[in-house]
Parts: structure tokens; C-alpha cells; sequence
């Protein structure tokens, strides 16, 4: 058995007392499924004939007998509807639990490509596909077999021609079915990766709603939609076309089978090696045959769907994430907030080119350092590498003289605060976004953080102060109100470094100095590292980084880099000119 398969029957084992108690009751109806045609058989054979003593009585007994044994079917399948339905769906729970808490452990590297409609159709569509397997999965193999081998074991008491006959065609059957099986299963496959793409693209289109309409684009995102959908069409026409020739088939198989047995049947009952009772509970039975046939059918759909389902599932679980505690990793205490990189190089991807080379840089405790310098240099990249977004390729990161490879990751990163470029906020009011920074934080506390980034007063003046809605991303808010929500987030936080990849460049003035105002009062007393796009804004910075192709080119003050003449003061003049 291999890893993957103990995998998939490991999600039993949480309810193994309901699995097997649904088993019993998938036998109870098997049992009473072949027993009722033997009921049926006994009135007709043994009852019907005249002067059978007390016949009536036997025959109401007999009556009896078949409406209890069909009240215990319908609560036994009432069970297995109910209850094994319900074990499907909370296997699906834990299912879809480990898959999104793995996701949690994956690093930007696995994002960065990835789609995000792919990711989610494998925790919905190919989960719920999954539970529909691991409910209807056993329970139709317990009963396809226990029906199959109990009716040929009465079929073959009852004429073994018949049943020799009936044999014959089973093998037809069961190449037939296996070869439109294997058709149905590269349909699916197909159109599990299509409905994925759908949903990538309908996610792309929605985030990006808003560019859309401001470029009067709808129509080129009907067209993109429409393309992902026909695919899909295609895919399911081929998944269509094999199922309709599998059941069909099995149809067809069934008609001729009973066909068959009638015409030999009735011969035998001219020739008197059959009665006609024996030939009518032939008939019973080759439907409770050819059932099995049928439900393995259906079986065969759920294992296509559901192990197609559970291929993908595990194509993610077996994802091992890069980025992860060490095995002896320590957790950070007391941090101070000394920053040095010591020959740190990187690059996304082996065969990549480097976008950090040789990058050396030692960020005292407390001080305030800006990056600058052209688009795509690494700035942002550098800043990614510190919390261990990104692994370094080469090289090495301390913090207070401890490797940052060798402290767990949670006590890093909470040691942190980043105010991205590209602020995100979540769908909720402006108190839970602004307790995302501490999750325990006190409304006081809130209230306070809100404060400190110059937040509170338009906070006030919101419909529902700190409870109001603020939509999908905060698209209620203005650029700069949620930058100060983004910057309250890391006062609550309190963390001993401050990485600011900053966003001004694109709100008004007097956003901009509220935001510039809410960040000088969040850097004090902590090491600051500021990606500046807008070089005014960081006139002040004790340590100024210029960042080139070629590493750190230039360093120091604003106006020791304005004196030295260089890249700085070039792209200070240019900056001051637009």
C-alpha cells in the first residue's frame, strides 16, 4: 500500500464507529434485497398450488413477514442516506482544514505560480466530489458484491443453464465498462482543470473590476470568459459522451440478458425442466444482478471524479513548503532589531537570473534606513528576504547576531511589522482589521493604535465609527484612509522592526502628510527600513541605501549622497523637475 493510498483511507479513522455501522447497515439491505424475491417465490411455488393446508394463514404470515423486512430496508437505508451522507461531509471538513492550513504553510514562491482559482477549486469542487467517493464508495461495493454473489449463488440453484447463460455475458460487460471508464476518468481530469481555470478567471476579472470599467474593457473580459467556458463545454462533451456510452451500454447489456433468459426460460418450461414460479424468480433476480452492474456504474463515476479529486488534493499536500522551522529552531526573545546581511544573493527560480548579487549591509538598532533607487533593482525583493517570505539563494541574514534560518519562523515574523506598497485589507469593519495586527487587542487598544496612525478622526466620521463595513479590501475607504488603517494594524502589533514599502506617491497632499506624520511616529525607538519611491519623503533618514543592478551603489546621508553628485542626485534632480 502505497503513502497516498494510506492517505486516502486515513480519513476514515476519526469515524470508524459510523463507517462500520453504515456498513452493517449497507449488509442489512443487501440481505433483505435478496430475500424478499425468496418470499415472493415461496407464496407462488408453495402456496398458490390448491389444498395447501391453511394456505391463507401462511400466506398472511408471509405478508408479514416481507412488510417487516421493508421496514427495517427503509430505516437501514434511511441510515446510510442520513448519517453516511453526513460522515461524507465531515470528511470533506477535515479535508478541506489540512488543505487550507497547508496553504498557510506555502511560501510566495508556490503563489507566485499558482493561480488563485485553481487553488480554490481544489478546496471546494474536488473535495465535495471526494465526500460523495468516501460515502457511496464502500457502501456501494459491500452491496454490488454481496447482491451479485448472493443472486448468481440462488440463480444457479434455481437452473444452471440459465445461469451459465446469464455468465456469458458478464464479460463483455466488464471489459466494456473498464475501456469507457478510462475514457470518463481523462474527461474528468480535463474538466477538473478547466472549471479551475473558470474560476481563475472570474477572479482575476472580479478583483479587477474596477480597471476593467475605467478602460471601458468588458468586453474583452466577456471574451477571455467565454473562451474558459467553451473549453470546459468541450471537456464535459467528452466526459458526457463516454458516460452515455458506459450506461447505455450496461443498459443494452441488461435488455439482451433478459431477453435471453426469457426465451430460453420458456423453452425450459415447454421441455418441463422449469416451472413457471422458478422462471419468474429468474427474471427477480437477474434485476438484482444486473443491480450491482449498475450501482458499480455509479461507483465507477464517484472513483473518477473522487480519486481525480484526491490526485489533485494530494498534488498540493505533497507540496513540501520551502520555507519552514529548522529542526532545531529557536524562538527569538527580546529582540533589539540589529539587521545584517553578509553576502546575501537571490534568485525566484534555478536558471534564473540573480536579483540580489553580493548584498552586504549591516542596519544598526534603532536606525532609519531607506532603499532607494530604479524599478526592478530588488528593493521590494531585499525587504521580502528579511521576515523570510523568500529563502536566500546564498549568503545569510542575522538578526541580533542569531541567523534568521535558524529561529522559527513565527517569532521572526511576529517581530516585524510591514506596511505593504499594495495595501490589503480584509471584508469586515475597521476594528477587525486593525486587530488583525494583535488579535486579543482590547477596543481601548484599538482605539489607540487608530490614534497613533492619525486614523481615529476619519474613523468617527464613518456611518458606524470603528464597526463599519468596509467592503471587499477596504474599497469603501480612500488610498490613504487605508494606508493609516494598514499603519494602525502595525502600532497594535508593537513590533521591534518596521518595514514600510511606501505608497505615497499616489495619494493627495494631505493624505500623504497624514500617512507621512503616522509613520514617523511609528518608527521611533525602532529599526525602520523604508523602500522609497518618492525620494522627498525620506530626506530624513539617518542611512540612505541606493540599490543598482550592481548592488548597493551609493550610501549615506541625504545631503552627504546630494554633495557626492552620483545616482542619488540625479534621480533627486529628476524627480524635482517633474
Amino acid at each position: 500500500m502505497n503513502s497516498r493510498t494510506k492517505k486516502f483511507f486515513s480519513y476514515y479513522r476519526p469515524y470508524l464507529g459510523l463507517f462500520c455501522t453504515d456498513m452493517a447497515c449497507a449488509v442489512v439491505v443487501s440481505a433483505i434485497t435478496l430475500a424478499l424475491p425468496l418470499c415472493i417465490r415461496y407464496i407462488t411455488k408453495n402456496l398458490l398450488e390448491p389444498g395447501v393446508p391453511e394456505a391463507l394463514n401462511q400466506i398472511y404470515m408471509m405478508g408479514a413477514i416481507m412488510l417487516g423486512l421493508v421496514a427495517l430496508y427503509t430505516a437501514c437505508h434511511a441510515f446510510i442516506d442520513y448519517k453516511g451522507h453526513m460522515m461524507g461531509a465531515l470528511m470533506e471538513a477535515d479535508m478541506r482544514n489540512e488543505l487550507f492550513n497547508h496553504y498557510q504553510k506555502l511560501s510566495f514562491n508556490f503563489y507566485d505560480e499558482h493561480r488563485t482559482g485553481q487553488l480554490m477549486t481544489r478546496i471546494s469542487n474536488d473535495s465535495f466530489d471526494l465526500s460523495e467517493l468516501y460515502h457511496h464508495g464502500p457502501e456501494d461495493i459491500v452491496i454490488s458484491l454481496l447482491n451479485f454473489i448472493g443472486a448468481f449463488i440462488i440463480l444457479i440453484s434455481i437452473n444452471v443453464k440459465l445461469t451459465i447463460i446469464v455468465l456469458l455475458f458478464m464479460p463483455i460487460m466488464a471489459i466494456y465498462a473498464f475501456y469507457f471508464s478510462n475514457k470518463m476518468r481523462e474527461a474528468l481530469r480535463k474538466s477538473k482543470d478547466r472549471i479551475g481555470d473558470i474560476n481563475s478567471q472570474v477572479e482575476d476579472t472580479l478583483s479587477g473590476i474596477r480597471v476593467v470599467k475605467s478602460f471601458t474593457n468588458e468586453e474583452i473580459e466577456k471574451k477571455k470568459f467565454d473562451y474558459e467556458n467553451k473549453r470546459f463545454v468541450e471537456s464535459r462533451k467528452n466526459g458526457y459522451k463516454s458516460e452515455a456510452y458506459f450506461y447505455e451500454g450496461l443498459i443494452m447489456f441488461t435488455q439482451l440478458m433478459t431477453i435471453a433468459v426469457v426465451i430460453f426460460g420458456g423453452v425450459s418450461i415447454i421441455k418441463g425442466s422449469l416451472d413457471l414460479a422458478d422462471l419468474l424468480t429468474f427474471l427477480l433476480y437477474i434485476g438484482i444482478l444486473i443491480e450491482p452492474i449498475q450501482r458499480l456504474g455509479n461507483f465507477t463515476r464517484l472513483y473518477q471524479e473522487g480519486i481525480t479529486g484526491f490526485e489533485r488534493f494530494m498534488e498540493v499536500l505533497e507540496v513540501e513548503p520551502d520555507i519552514k522551522d529548522s529542526a532545531n529552531a529557536i524562538d527569538l526573545k527580546n529582540v533589539e532589531g540589529n539587521i545584517e546581511l553578509k553576502n546575501v544573493s537571490f534568485k525566484y527560480k534555478e536558471g534564473y537570473d540573480h536579483v540580489l548579487k553580493n548584498i552586504s549591509l549591516n542596519i544598526k538598532v534603532g536606525e532609519y534606513v531607506a532603499l532607494v533607487g530604479p524599478s526592478g533593482v530588488g528593493k521590494t525583493t531585499l525587504c521580502s528576504l528579511i521576515p523570510r517570505f523568500y529563502e536566500v539563494s546564498e549568503g545569510e541574514i542575522l538578526l541580533d547576531g542569531k541567523n534568521i534560518s535558524c529561529v522559527t519562523l513565527n517569532s521572526l515574523r511576529k517581530n516585524i511589522g510591514i506596511v505593504q506598497q499594495d495595501v490589503y485589507l480584509f471584508a469586515g469593519t475597521v476594528s477587525d482589521n486593525i486587530r488583525y495586527g494583535k488579535l486579543e487587542a482590547t477596543q481601548d487598544e484599538i482605539i489607540v493604535a487608530a490614534k497613533k496612525a492619525n486614523a481615529h478622526d476619519f474613523i468617527m466620521n464613518l456611518p458606524n465609527g470603528y464597526a463599519t463595513d468596509i467592503g471587499q479590501r477596504g474599497v469603501k475607504l480612500s488610498g490613504g484612509q487605508k494606508q493609516r488603517l494598514s499603519i494602525a494594524r502595525v502600532f497594535l502589533k508593537d513590533p521591534s522592526i518596521i518595514i514600510f514599502d511606501e505608497a505615497t506617491s499616489s495619494l493627495d497632499n494631505e493624505s500623504e502628510k497624514a500617512v507621512q506624520d503616522s509613520l514617523e511616529k511609528l518608527i521611533v525607538d525602532r529599526t525602520t527600513i523604508v523602500i522609497a519611491h518618492r525620494l522627498s519623503t525620506v530626506r530624513n533618514a539617518q542611512r540612505i541605501i541606493v540599490l543598482t543592478e550592481n548592488g548597493i551603489d551609493e550610501q549615506g546621508t541625504h545631503e552627504e549622497l546630494i554633495e557626492l553628485n552620483g545616482i542619488y542626485a540625479n534621480l533627486y534632480k529628476m524627480q524635482l523637475k517633474i
